[in-house]
């Protein structure tokens, strides 16, 4: 089987992408590593996508784009991308031991969240430490925790927590906030958040559990330790294109991938759009709208390349 369009991952863009492609009658196949939906699906509420006035789950949404691209045809299947081949007018993609070919692929691998670099940090991912607070925030009721951050995602999150926990810091390493002020009075009229600012983490510390943080003022270089349960950190994202290290899709200094408005690479045939792709405002609306253009693109290459054949 050689597809019209093999979609690397499964989020808004890749599944908006696999809807348009669906419809006009490409074949589609989603290669999806973890759960259909992408990143949304850990958001308890979204707020701002279209159509839901009211909001809607991560999870909700993610299934809904999910069940539409079935509905059109697209094919969805789970597992990591280890080798990525372009050999002109096909292209090989292989998940450990399947291998797939497609006329053409689209690129939507998103990004994942950015360590701390610090001592500790590695000894207590998953027994303090964890980069999804919506996930575990049950784990720390009535607790104590460090939120990392000074975005939307870390703002929000830490709202999130306070749900749960009995107090939240918020450590950022300046003396303003990056997120977008309703987002900011939320979390400054919580009164379970505290926000330390010009502060970062120098080390996590604990036993069999993380149980303090070495906190230090970047101004006065005071040092200190707070005792808490957890720590979430939301300091910024890298791109998932860890696959393309040995490949000519053009890459910017950051790793994400460099496209034209029509979602093209500097690769005939490899497009990418998301989070993963060069711009300045990744939101899910914005993802969707990505994965549309694309696979518009798409249906015109393959038609200006003598038309799409069923089954390849």
């Amino acid at each position: 089987m050689i597809y019209d369009l093999l979609i690397i991952g499964g989020g808004p863009a890749g599944l908006s992408a696999a809807i348009y492609a669906g419809w006009t009658k490409l074949s589609v196949l989603v290669l999806e590593k973890l759960s259909v939906g992408g990143a949304i699906v850990v958001s308890k509420k979204v707020k701002n996508y279209p159509g839901f006035p009211e909001g809607i789950s991560g999870a909700e949404l993610g299934g809904l784009m999910e069940e539409q691209a079935r509905q059109f045809g697209a094919e969805i299947t789970w597992g990591t991308v280890t080798s990525f081949e372009d050999k002109g007018e096909i292209k090989v993609i292989k998940s450990g031991k399947d291998e797939y070919k497609a006329k053409t692929v689209l690129i939507c691998t998103g990004t994942s969240h950015r360590s701390l670099g610090v001592p500790g940090e590695e000894k207590f991912k998953g027994r303090g430490i964890s980069y999804c607070a919506i996930c575990d925030a049950p784990f720390f009721k009535e607790k104590e925790v460090v939120v990392v951050g000074g975005g939307n995602s870390a703002l929000q999150e830490a709202v999130s927590l306070t749900k749960f926990a009995s107090k939240v810091y918020i450590v950022h390493n300046s003396d303003q906030l990056k997120a977008e002020k309703p987002v900011q009075e939320e979390a400054r009229n919580n009164d379970k958040i505290v926000i330390l600012y010009n502060t970062v983490v120098k080390e996590i510390l604990g036993e069999d559990l993380l149980e303090k943080v070495v906190l230090i003022n970047n101004e006065t270089g005071e040092e200190w330790a707070l005792e808490v349960s957890g720590v979430f950190p939301y300091i910024g994202v890298q791109p998932n294109t860890y696959f393309l290290e040995n490949s000519s899709v053009e890459l910017d200094d950051q790793g994400f991938i460099i496209t034209n408005e029509n979602m093209e690479t500097s690769v005939p045939g490899i497009y990418a759009a998301g989070d993963v792709r060069q711009k300045e405002v990744p939101q899910i609306v914005v993802a969707a709208a990505e994965g549309a253009i694309a696979a518009t693109m798409v249906k015109k290459y393959l038609k200006e390349r003598g038309g799409k054949e069923e089954n390849g």
